[in-house]
């Protein structure tokens, strides 16, 4: 079955293999109709009553099977989840998914899961309300002072960090920063450590995929020559949850506000150390990465 474009009733039992998604389909009030979701999906609290259905890059199409969805709310947000969509077309689930880049693409995403859910009313409204409240903070950071030069860490190693068409980009820029690899061409890209010592960033975000607990901020600043880098040299680095910055749904207006206080702290407040994770810091190491 081929992805579908308009469902002439509302679906009645939904499925989500992807956390964004699971939490987009939240806010835009049908979470009554949810009945399964990813192993992932950690967001609302109530999530742990679902069903589970395998981590969000292996879902186990069986179970989605079984549990005769009339709409399964895919991603290709991450590379590998493209097989998950293979295997939904085989089985002639019905499907719909999504991959966003930039935040127009998230808010037009909301709109376009709104309409199939015949919520669109609602969708509307959730986009109109993370659009008034990011401008706001826009605004407060280019008040603020000149542009901070990101550097934002998805992965230790090797070093993977977003490129220019992501929505760390927009989320930099509405925070009163500039994404330092936003030249690049890719979602993401893997680096070299001199590449960072050399474009000398104002601020470092170590934001890993999949670490719920921090790590220690040794980790990053013991790094060979990152005592050169000014970020390092005036103590801004911030050790951020994924699950506010990684995830391409509503949840970033949470993300942007902390990233906010990491970029112009005298505008916006101090940011807490670690920021915004659901486990508090394991001695110095982050789950599941290895160093």
């Amino acid at each position: 079955m081929p992805e579908i474009t308009k469902l002439e009733r509302p679906p009645q039992r939904i499925v989500s293999i992807c956390p964004s998604n699971t939490e987009m389909l939240y806010e835009l009030g049908v979470w009554e109709r949810v009945v399964g979701v990813d192993n992932d999906s950690d967001f609302p609290e109530s999530v742990k009553d679902l069903p589970r259905l395998g981590p969000d890059l292996d879902v186990d199409i069986d179970k989605i099977a079984a549990l005769e969805p009339d709409l399964v709310v895919a991603s290709l947000s991450v590379p590998g989840m493209e097989k998950n969509i293979a295997r939904l077309e085989e089985r002639g689930l019905p499907f719909v998914a999504l991959h966003s880049l930039s935040l127009q693409d998230i808010f037009d995403d909301t709109l376009r899961i709104g309409r199939l859910v015949h919520a669109e009313a609602r969708a509307q409204e959730l986009v109109s309300e993370l659009r008034d409240r990011m401008n706001a903070i826009a605004e407060r950071a280019r008040a603020a002072g000149p542009a901070q030069r990101l550097y934002w860490e998805w992965w230790p190693k090797p070093l993977i960090s977003p490129g220019g068409p992501s929505w760390i980009t927009d989320l930099s820029r509405l925070a009163g920063g500039e994404n330092l690899f936003a030249d690049a061409d890719k979602e993401s890209l893997v680096i070299e450590s001199q590449s960072v010592i050399d474009r000398d960033p104002d601020v470092l975000l170590i934001c890993w995929c999949g670490a719920r607990r921090a790590c220690g901020l040794d980790k990053i600043t013991s790094r060979p020559g990152w005592d050169q880098i000014k970020a390092v040299r005036e103590g801004r680095v911030h050790v951020i949850w994924e699950g506010f910055f990684g995830r391409p749904g509503p949840r970033l207006l949470a993300g942007l506000e902390l990233l906010a206080k990491a970029v112009h702290p005298e505008e916006f407040g101090q940011p807490e150390a670690p920021m915004g994770f659901p486990l508090p810091p394991a001695g110095t190491r982050a789950t599941p990465v290895t160093l």
